[in-house]
């Protein structure tokens, strides 16, 4: 596996934390602290060796129907990890995007994040994108929306609106779409988690668990990406 095999962007879908807790008989919390040792780990490899772009799924709008008590958790998690991580993650030149409706979350979680947000904004190495508050729909319709009042505002030329226009109002705006998804735990759906950004995106469904998604298990997913042959609806000669 080279730089020129490499995908640009990186999706990931960290599943299992609260199955890989009931595995080993711990609570539920414990689990997604598992969890972020994994995150660390899987953010250092990737900047070490160039990806471009990083999306995590991290706590998605269907999240909040969770129990309370697991929600308020998982919120000063965020609190947390933002505090530890972020000298690291500047000294790295990770730069750190949230993707999602930050103004949603509880105010120490949104601070900590537009915080994170603005200390990384010069850097330029890994393109971290960290979805809270997320889901594509949502996303898609905010586009939409945007769209519509800036056409119907007159600030700009009604016509056709076209892709490059959309993309333009998604969160990953200016950002290559992605090239690889990984959805750890087995299961296989994207949990309306980068739906557009996603349309040619190759798939790779690891059965172990988020906790136990180890740099060598992500060294395979990416030696699977390089192995296969991107087409985006074309054919081989």
């Amino acid at each position: 596996m080279t730089e020129t095999n490499l995908p640009k962007h990186v999706a990931i879908i960290m599943d299992g934390n609260g199955r890989w807790a009931k595995k080993n008989a711990l609570s539920v919390m414990l689990g997604h602290r598992k969890g972020v040792e994994t995150l660390r780990e899987i953010i250092r490899y990737s900047s070490n060796i160039s990806i471009k772009v990083l999306s995590l799924y991290a706590f998605s709008t269907e999240n909040w129907s969770r129990p309370k008590a697991e929600v308020n958790a998982l919120m000063k998690l965020i609190v947390e990890y933002f505090t530890s991580e972020i000298d690291e993650l500047d000294q790295n030149h990770v730069k750190i995007r949230i993707l999602g409706d930050v103004d949603g979350l509880p105010p120490s979680a949104a601070e900590a994040c537009r915080n994170a947000v603005n200390r990384t904004e010069h850097n330029k190495g890994l393109q971290l994108n960290i979805a809270l508050n997320y889901g594509a729909r949502d996303e898609i319709l905010r586009g939409v929306n945007s769209l519509m009042m800036e056409r119907c505002s007159g600030s700009k030329p009604f016509k056709e609106i076209v892709w490059e226009d959309f993309s333009n109002q998604l969160y990953t705006k200016g950002q290559p779409d992605v090239d690889l998804l990984i959805r750890t735990s087995g299961e296989q759906r994207l949990s309306n988690f980068l739906l557009c950004q996603c349309a040619y995106a190759e798939m790779v469904f690891p059965e172990v668990l988020w906790p136990e998604f180890t740099v060598d298990e992500y060294r395979k997913a990416l030696q699977q990406y390089a192995g296969r042959e991107r087409r985006f609806g074309g054919r081989t000669s």
